[in-house]
């Protein structure tokens, strides 16, 4: 599931120079609260068969620290939607299946095999023998029914899970055979079957019953929650968490996976999420050794870190273009406040804004190759469609682009009534200036930058635009709850580059269709036809049928503009020199993590 990339500006608490005092093989000392006591770590029997990671054999110990300015909102991995959360969450969690990022090769996981009938709709899992949760408790077929059909399939239950598994309004039926055995029927082919609805979170039915029936399930393993009460079933479980210090993993003693020598993963004893004030702290602290990796080096940074990096102590790596975008999305919401009865969007604004040609002349305006000079310091390239042009096997070259051409977008503009009302600012044909607010998340250097530079792009065309920032918590809440909004820059985080992940982002009834998300019905006949589109590409095997369907929603999508892309950059990391198994690629937010349960210290 595509998640949006948000971050959080936090203060670091005095407290956490006590907690965590360094890195790497530094233990360090709990802070020690009632709810902060760390769950039992006995290690329990290996599963039957357990997973056996290709990777190198490692080194078990030691703490990895990463520095980030995003608390998470939640440790739910069925309700979670932004990577502050889903960051750690990841390595919290497992499902059936896994897959090899770099490769997108589809390997096992809780389950051992599986078997596909000759329909290409029926699908059979055998659950390994012996898997326990975080807790020590069995892990079965009964957790995988309840994950589905108590939970995912719960129409009780607001989640961005459900949006990829449903086929024509139909859900996926989900059965037990026996103790170890599931059964999925799918309501037609759905080509990327396996990838999707193997990689879901199985979460524990003997911890979330409870909350399920008294209809809790949005709030339950919320960042209130203790510990222990967060039973898991990944790599990692979690040890603590101060809000606007650090989120705490420690190693799960009865994971599922052991390495070709029978040793049992993760190797590192504890990931610390620690939580710093800005990208620039961010930086700061891994380069002074305060921190073991950083996923995400600024392209501005680059030389910094290239000088830095010539010191020995850590790679620079340079993974190519990233596949994360900043896009521009006007909210286009026809709905009413449910408590005030009041347009939740101005009505003025609603009309300019669902006007595909006010959308097409504000990207005519977009000067993206300053955006990629200033704000990227040259280290991008301007990005004009929904799918990154590195996506090969998907990428439709033909979509409509947008080069910057003020006379083209005024042209557009005046099309339908927006004209300079002789003053230099321009008006709709009842006189209301065009002017209106945009929203980005305080303490992202890069898309400030960038907002500010299409603020003075729109102003020399006659357009006000009235910059914001806001703290994360506040954006957020626009975005997913209140819609009380103009206009939001973001970035969408990268991730397997199959269309089923865009699911949820470009049909209509998605939890996440940026600019009008969970319509009932389509409120527009493109979006209707994105719909259709994108339902009929998973029901095919073809795959020559399945790219003919995306390359119409991409060129649709170029042609409408719901979401205007700005820029993409060049996806730099940098990682200690003496951690090993390091495989990165940007076909995940987690650029160096993915695979965090095989990382480890090399011993010197």
């Amino acid at each position: 599931m595509k998640r949006l990339q948000f971050f959080r500006v936090a203060a670091l608490g005095l407290i956490l120079a006590g907690i965590i005092s360094g890195c790497g093989k530094n233990e360090g000392s709990s802070s020690g609260t009632g709810s902060t006591t760390p769950q039992k770590s006995e290690s329990g029997p290996l599963p039957e068969p357990p997973l056996v990671a290709k990777s190198e054999p490692g080194v078990p110990g030691g703490r990895l620290v990463i520095s980030s300015f995003g608390d998470p909102k939640t440790f739910n991995p069925i309700t979670a939607n932004e990577t502050s959360s889903t960051d750690i969450i990841n390595r919290m969690f497992a499902g059936l299946l896994t897959v090899d990022v770099p490769t997108q090769e589809i390997r096992p996981g809780l389950a051992d095999t599986w078997t596909v009938e000759p329909d290409n709709k029926t699908y059979t899992f055998h659950l390994r023998k012996g898997l326990r949760w975080s807790d020590g408790q069995p892990l079965d077929a009964d957790d995988v029914i309840f994950t589905w059909n108590d939970v995912i399939y719960n129409t009780n239950i607001v989640n961005v899970v459900v949006d990829q598994f449903r086929l024509g309004g139909k859900d996926f039926a989900v059965t037990k055979v026996d103790d170890l055995t599931i059964k999925v029927v799918t309501p037609d082919i759905y080509a990327p079957f396996l990838m999707f609805f193997g990689a879901v979170a199985i979460v524990p039915k003997h911890i979330l019953t409870k909350d399920v029936e008294a209809k809790r399930f949005e709030s339950a393993y919320g960042i209130n929650a203790r510990p222990n009460e967060v039973v898991s079933n990944g790599p990692f479980r979690l040890r603590d968490y101060k809000p606007g210090q650090y989120t705490r993993l420690e190693r799960n003693p009865h994971f599922f996976e052991v390495d070709s020598k029978g040793e049992r993963l993760p190797y590192f004893n504890e990931v610390v999420y620690t939580v710093v004030p800005d990208q620039s702290a961010i930086s700061l602290r891994f380069l002074r050794g305060e921190a073991d990796l950083q996923e995400l080096v600024r392209p501005e940074e680059y030389d910094r870190f290239k000088e830095e990096s010539a010191k020995g102590r850590f790679q620079l790596l340079d993974l190519g273009l990233a596949s994360e975008q900043d896009s521009l999305t006007f909210n286009q919401n026809t709905n009413s406040n449910p408590k005030t009865g009041k347009p939740i969007v101005d009505p003025v604004k609603l009309k300019w804004f669902r006007n595909t040609k006010f959308r097409q002349a504000i990207s005519f305006a977009i000067d993206r190759e300053a955006i990629v000079r200033s704000a990227l310091g040259g280290h991008g390239a301007p990005r004009y469609g929904f799918t990154s042009p590195q996506n090969k096997k998907w990428f439709n070259p033909d979509i409509k682009t947008y080069p910057y051409d003020p006379a083209k977008a005024r042209a557009l503009l005046a099309e339908i009534g927006i004209k300079d009302r002789g003053d230099g600012t321009l008006a709709d044909s009842e006189g209301h200036p065009i002017a209106f607010v945009m929203n980005t998340n305080a303490g992202n250097d890069r898309r400030q930058k960038s907002a500010v530079i299409i603020q003075e792009d729109l102003k020399r065309l006659g357009i006000q635009l009235i910059f914001q920032p806001l703290e994360f918590n506040l954006l957020i809440d626009k975005f997913s709850n209140s819609f009380d909004y103009d206009c939001i820059l973001l970035g969408w985080a990268g991730g397997p580059p199959d269309p089923a992940y865009e699911m949820n982002v470009v049909k209509s009834s998605g939890f996440s269709h940026e600019w009008f998300p969970r319509q009932k019905t389509p409120s527009t006949e493109w979006e209707a036809r994105i719909d259709f589109l994108m339902d009929e590409q998973l029901k095919t095997l073809d795959q020559a049928q399945r790219k003919k369907y995306f390359d119409e929603v991409q060129l649709i999508l170029s042609e409408q503009m719901p979401m205007i892309p700005t820029v993409s950059m060049q996806a730099y990391s940098a990682v200690r020199s003496d951690i090993g198994n390091v495989r990165g690629t940007t076909l995940d937010p987690n650029r160096l993590t993915w695979n965090l349960e095989e990382l480890f210290y090399k011993k010197k």
